[in-house]
């Protein structure tokens, strides 16, 4: 029995949810888990639903049927098979923590995701990720060839199929156009916890506010630097004692964890862009387990 998330998003209205699960229950699926939230302020409803078709629809029949229900309620919805995988570029620069973690998870399975390239600008990594038998691509940024470095980047992620960019620690700025192109479909780990200390050195400017906590945010990216709707954050504690290296140090555990949260809500269909913030819904039962131990 093939299992599927159906999402959808519209104006809050009575009969919904009645509408989704009555459609689902009519054509042979069942429910395994349901997540919803109605935003008092904006009058939005969002809603995720994961199913199995016990009667064998496949996912076109679903889409096609559920269309007049979702016209009745002027639905943005989509249906997900959960058997395929997300298709993931990922950038990184001369930080390697996030990169090594996400490789090990892809590994064992437990992030479901098909890395198809990583695109780099130095050379640092290549070996590991060739090592992984996955392509990498070292291209070079510099002031006076970023369009031409960007269109390099674009023509991988377009060949490659790819429906998400993960900037694990690369520290270039990209373009207005490119954010645009690839709205909400890039996710970025900022070594900060955001709004706090954007931009270059947060752990330097951590550090000479005398901080207590540090922590890391990953977020969507915009045209704004550091300032894309938030969808995971964590933070470890630090003392007057310890030095800018040891924020450095303490930050990379953070960083990863937060990323790779991140990256899994975003694969399993959990994460709902609401104005500059996020609804991010609970993980499904059994979905963070590994196909193996390592």
């Amino acid at each position: 029995m093939k299992t599927y998330t159906l999402t959808v998003t519209c104006q809050s209205r009575r009969g919904i949810v009645a509408a989704i699960a009555g459609f689902l229950a009519e054509n042979g699926c069942n429910i395994t888990d349901s997540s919803q939230f109605d935003d008092r302020e904006t009058g939005r409803f969002f809603m995720r639903v994961s199913f199995v078709s016990e009667e064998g629809r496949d996912i076109d029949e679903l889409r096609a049927g559920f269309a007049s229900a979702a016209a009745a309620f002027d639905m943005v919805h989509a249906f997900h098979d959960e058997g395929e995988k997300t298709k993931v570029v990922i950038m990184v620069s001369r930080f390697g923590h996030c990169l090594n973690d996400l490789l090990y998870r892809w590994r064992i399975g437990a992030l479901p995701i098909d890395i198809v390239a990583v695109i780099s600008n130095h050379m640092d990594y290549q070996k590991v990720v060739v090592n992984h038998d996955i392509p990498f691509h070292c291209i070079k940024v510099t002031k006076d060839n970023k369009a031409r470095a960007e269109a390099d980047q674009m023509r991988i992620v377009e060949e490659s199929g790819a429906e998400l960019i993960v900037l694990a620690r690369y520290m270039q700025v990209l373009s207005d156009d490119m954010c645009r192109k690839m709205s909400g479909r890039i996710i970025n780990i900022h070594h900060s916890f955001l709004p706090s200390f954007k931009g270059a050195n947060p752990y330097k400017q951590a550090f000479a506010r005398g901080v207590k906590l540090i922590g890391a945010t990953s977020h969507y990216v915009t045209a704004d630097l550091d300032e894309g709707p938030i969808i995971d954050q964590d933070i470890i504690r630090v003392t007057h004692a310890q030095s800018v290296d040891d924020y450095v140090s303490l930050g990379r555990d953070v960083e990863s964890q937060v990323l790779a949260r991140a990256i899994h809500a975003h694969i399993h269909r959990r994460v709902f862009l609401n104005g500059d913030k996020t609804v991010v819904f609970p993980a499904s039962p059994g979905s963070y387990a590994s196909e193996r131990m390592g």
